[in-house]
């Protein structure tokens, strides 16, 4: 569903309160009884029956009675209060152009009242292939309690934490401005996706700084796990700034030197194939690639232990439960569809 926000201004502080309503019953119902809305909203001789006829006729909200009469919120209808809070929050004014869709993301130039130009992020979790996501509602399993707005929540306290840590540590990252619910706000950075640029007027220098921008993550306690040309961005100095975060985990992973390598090897791959640049082939480069049991026997500060302890201690559980998730059979899953891309290049 397309995000909208043209609506925004026509909505009251009622609708709004039974929307709230009905994002406060999901947390333990699936879909939400009508009298539980009008409960949780406290509009007084039917308001809330009102409210939600405006609400559907946006599509934030979703009618369901085949077990009995309630309602559900839409990912749109997500959008709206996550969008609210900030505005409220004196963030953000205005929603402008979609500048990105991710496998899970979508991504909008925002401003606020000054006329700043900033980053909206919205965590759409569940949207990815279809192999993708039949394993993932798999590990789901019996977690109903679960759902994809939920996990796209934590994605965003993840990745707003991560984020956070990693400006204040120096690393060329945007900088987290605000989270609310499965929106992320960041500045805006000046550059490109890698995955668009066709040559690169010094190669060398890019490859290492992305194998030291590896290197250095790994040093402070810290994996990427999606390490590649589609998270970086490089401007007309060179300089490469990374970006989406939620997949990130801890040396300590019982994964953690494959997932290593796997970063390693995606960089290798894009300059290899896409660029022309076979690290392999120069003899003036220092190092093909860094190693991870070298990188892990001197970590300086653990970063990834400070974030656990302090970023989001209190849904510390539920991120592990994430990370299982956004790991799940995902690897496997896009090297095929990588392969196949450059299978069909190449026969063109």
């Amino acid at each position: 569903m397309k995000l909208d926000v043209n609506s925004l201004r026509y909505l009251s502080k009622d609708d709004f309160r039974v929307l709230t309503a009905v994002e406060m019953g999901s947390k333990n119902h699936e879909i939400v009884p009508v009298e539980l809305i009008d409960s949780i909203s406290g509009l007084k001789h039917g308001g809330s029956h009102k409210c939600i006829k405006t609400l559907l006729r946006y599509k934030l909200v979703h009618h369901d009675n085949a077990r009995y009469d309630g309602y559900r919120l839409t990912s749109m209808g997500y959008d709206y209060l996550a969008i609210r809070a900030l505005c409220s929050r004196g963030q953000i004014s205005s929603v402008g152009r979609q500048i990105g869709v991710g496998k899970e993301s979508d991504i909008f130039e925002v401003a606020n009242d000054d006329g700043e130009i900033f980053v909206l992020k919205l965590h759409r979790l569940g949207r990815t292939s279809f192999r993708a996501v039949k394993d993932k509602r798999d590990y789901l399993g019996k977690r109903k309690n679960y759902s994809w707005l939920y996990l796209s929540r934590l994605a965003a306290i993840k990745e707003y934490a991560f984020m956070k840590c990693l400006y204040e540590h120096g690393f060329p990252v945007p900088q987290a401005i605000d989270q609310n619910r499965h929106a992320v706000l960041m500045t805006l950075v000046d550059g490109k996706p890698l995955v668009q640029v066709k040559r690169i007027e010094n190669s060398r220098l890019v490859y290492e700084s992305c194998m030291d921008l590896i290197s250095r993550l790994a040093s402070k306690g810290l994996i990427h796990c999606d390490f590649n040309e589609f998270n970086l961005l490089i401007n007309d100095d060179n300089e490469v700034t990374l970006i989406d975060f939620p997949q990130m985990v801890s040396v300590a992973h019982l994964n953690a030197e494959e997932l290593f390598d796997r970063d390693v090897n995606c960089i290798i791959r894009f300059f290899s194939k896409k660029i022309g640049y076979v690290p392999e082939q120069d003899p003036d480069l220092s190092a093909i690639r860094p190693a991870f049991t070298n990188i892990i026997k001197d970590i300086d500060e653990q970063l990834d232990v400070q974030l656990v302890a302090s970023g989001y201690k209190k849904d510390a559980k539920d991120m592990k439960d994430l990370e299982a998730f956004v790991l799940n059979g995902e690897s496997e899953d896009e090297d095929e569809e990588e392969e196949e891309e450059e299978e069909k290049e190449e026969e063109e």
